[in-house]
């Protein structure tokens, strides 16, 4: 297995236990009052968003050439921090 092929397992499973918790933010965000459900969904719109371009670069990065796949592979990259920030940031507020 290539190292690209590796990469990009690694982040469709990093991917797939992303969606995991943010449908478990979607369970919390279903048991939540109106008010904080409405800041919740909102929330959870946004993670979805750039869940929505990992997946997008995941992509990208699938069907990149061997040459160009480091490339795509840094924008990925930024893509997933930007991803994972976002949801710890939802996740502490759904502690509140």
């Amino acid at each position: 297995m290539s190292n690209k092929d590796a990469y990009e397992q690694k982040l469709q499973a990093k991917l797939e236990e992303m969606q995991a918790e943010v449908d478990k933010l979607k369970a919390k965000a279903n048991e939540a009052e109106a008010d904080a459900r409405i800041e919740r969904e909102e929330e959870i719109d946004r993670l979805e968003a750039k869940r929505e371009e990992m997946r997008k670069k995941l992509e990208e990065l699938r069907h990149s050439s061997d040459d160009a796949w480091d490339d795509i592979k840094a924008g990925a990259e930024r893509a997933w921090d930007s991803l994972n920030e976002s949801f710890e940031k939802a996740r502490s507020r759904f502690k509140k």
